[in-house]
């Protein structure tokens, strides 16, 4: 019997998904192993408006304009961590 995803795995995946369907428009790319979004060119600022605004809808959370740094969105564990800390705080 199989455990279930960790909330973090979950996150990732949904968010995966999302820049793989969403901002890379279904082209094959390795999401997970991006050290940074924007130096492999796969997020603009309009995508970091899009994934703020999945981001704000999926987990009922607000992303402030000081939250939109490469700290927080520029990589699938960056944003996982993000998520987590808003959700908890």
């Amino acid at each position: 019997m199989s455990q279930p995803p960790t909330e973090a795995a979950a996150i990732a995946d949904t968010l995966a998904t999302f820049i793989q369907d969403s901002l890379l428009l279904g082209k094959p790319t390795d999401v997970r192993g991006l050290a940074s979004f924007l130096e492999a060119g796969i997020i603009d600022s309009t995508g970091v408006l899009e994934l703020v605004q999945f981001i704000e809808e999926t987990w009922d959370c607000k992303v402030a304009d000081d939250d939109m740094v490469p700290d927080n969105l520029d990589s699938l564990p960056r944003l996982v961590a993000f998520i987590q800390k808003k959700r908890a705080g």
